[in-house]
Parts: structure tokens; sequence; C-alpha cells
């Protein structure tokens, strides 16, 4: 066979193109099979802190003024979970989720007037046993008129925000059944009932949650579940323990930045003064 350089050359191009866009699909490949969106978790908020869980409504601000100026965009809880099943293909490359669980008053009298103006969504996770009962929490007017603005979206935190744990100790196995078939499925109905749309997403009471947990909210009708475990949700985590980062008075703003970016998540362990229970 005679010698042509070139086809010689026109071969060699040829393999470091296959092997270039083999770098470049994989590359890729490895993007789409481990997407990543740091959740945000808070409780309550207020002109001063009265408790660890209660966040200044001046650092609250502090906060979602570093976002913008970082160039983040908050999007939706639905976007976020979309973009982890891979159904949304892109989403700003600086992505924050903010929700906040329970349903304290201070939500509607303290957050929302932040919220509006900087015009960001916001999940709720809510308990509803506690709305228009207890004295801490909304009425389910106030619940119904902020998620007129399109900016709070409700979503489930069980029925009445029990210590899972401490009930499989206390119960029988078939009382237990039933505690968790109300707590779950039971706050799922209600809140559909009070909200007139569908209720898709749990966060778990204290963090807490097991195997048997997970398959029983997935029973329940949910496509996906919260923890607060202190990483960023992935799409390589099991959707129905996904992670979230709580807020509370004791962070600073370096503290948040950290949850944010992720750095929070790649500090060696021992060393995250961060962590905490709930």
């Amino acid at each position: 066979m005679q010698y042509n350089p070139t086809n010689f050359f026109r071969v060699g191009a040829m393999v470091r193109l296959v092997v270039i866009l083999a770098v470049l699909m994989g590359v890729l490949w490895g993007a789409a099979s481990d997407r990543k969106v740091p959740v945000l978790c808070y409780h309550r908020f207020g002109t001063e802190v009265v408790d660890s869980m209660t966040i200044k409504s001046a650092a609250f601000t502090e906060q979602m003024e570093w976002l913008k100026a970082n160039g983040y965009t908050v999007i939706p809880l639905d976007t976020a979970v979309g973009y982890l099943q891979g159904k949304i293909k892109s989403i700003p490359a600086k992505s924050v989720v903010i929700t906040v669980d329970d349903g304290h008053k201070s939500v509607y009298s303290d957050m929302a007037t932040i919220v509006k103006k900087y015009r960001i969504p916001v999940t709720l996770f809510i308990y509803p046993s506690a709305i228009s009962n207890a004295k801490y929490a909304m009425t389910w007017d106030q619940i119904r008129e902020l998620e007129t603005t399109k900016l709070f979206h409700v979503e489930s935190h069980t029925y009445w925000h029990p210590n899972f744990n401490h009930e499989k100790k206390k119960l029988s196995s078939e009382e237990y059944a039933k505690s968790v078939d109300k707590q779950l499925g039971g706050a799922k109905k209600k809140l559909e009932e009070k909200t007139g749309h569908e209720i898709k997403y749990l966060a778990w009471v204290f963090g807490i949650y097991d195997d048997t947990l997970l398959v029983d909210a997935k029973k329940s009708g949910y496509t996906t579940a919260f923890t607060i475990d202190r990483k960023h949700a992935s799409s390589t985590d099991n959707m129905m323990a996904l992670g979230r980062y709580m807020v509370i008075s004791k962070h600073t703003i370096k503290d948040f930045e950290r949850m944010v970016n992720g750095s929070e998540e790649k500090m060696p362990q021992g060393k995250n003064n961060l962590k905490m229970t709930y």
C-alpha cells in the first residue's frame, strides 16, 4: 500500500477530534449527573434575637443584599427540583433556594416586606395543626394572602411537627404506622384543601428520617423531601433526603457566604464550627 501523507494527517485529525469530543462528553455527562443547588432554611424573623432560631430582619436583609451584589439568583424550589431531576436543563450559574419552616407569624409580619422588596421566591414548609390555632403561627388567611403575591408557596412540614424517634419508641408498631400516615398523608391532604394546590414537597421535622420513612413519604405522594443535613441538594443524593443549610442567629455574613458557595460543605470534618443540632 502506497503511503499518502494527506490521508495520514486526515486520520490523525479525526482521531484527535474523536478524543476531544469524548472528553467534552465526559465533562458534560459529569456535570449533568452531579447537579447541585444550595437550599437555605429559616424559621423566625424579628427586630431582635429572642432565640437561636430567630434571624434579625436586618441580618436577613444583609444576606439578600449579599446575594444580589455577588450575582446570585434566588430561584423557586420547584425549579431547583426540576433541575436536579434533569427535567430542567439549566438554571442561573449562581442559584440559591430559600425555604422557611413552621409557619411562624413573623414570616407575615417581618419577612414578607423584605421578600417583596427583593422579589424573591420563598417556599414555606408548614405544619397545618398550628395554623390559625397557635398564637405563634400565621392564620390561613395570612398564608393565602402571601401565596397571592406569587412569591410565597406552601409545602408540607408534617401535620403537627412530631419527633419520629420519640414516637417510634413510645407507640406500638400499629399506632406508629397510623401516626406516620397522619403526619405525612394527613398533612398533604389538609394543606391541599386549604391552599387549593398540589403539595409535592416535604421537610423532615428536626431533620429526622430513616429508610422506612423515606419510603412512606413517597407512598404518601411526595416527590421530594428535604433534611437539614448541611450540604447542597445534589442530583446524586436520594430525592427524599436532599440537604439544606439551616440559617440561625449566630451565623455571620461570612458563614452565610460559605453555605451558599459550598465551601462549608468542603471544610474538613471536625473543623466546621457551623455544624449543629436542631
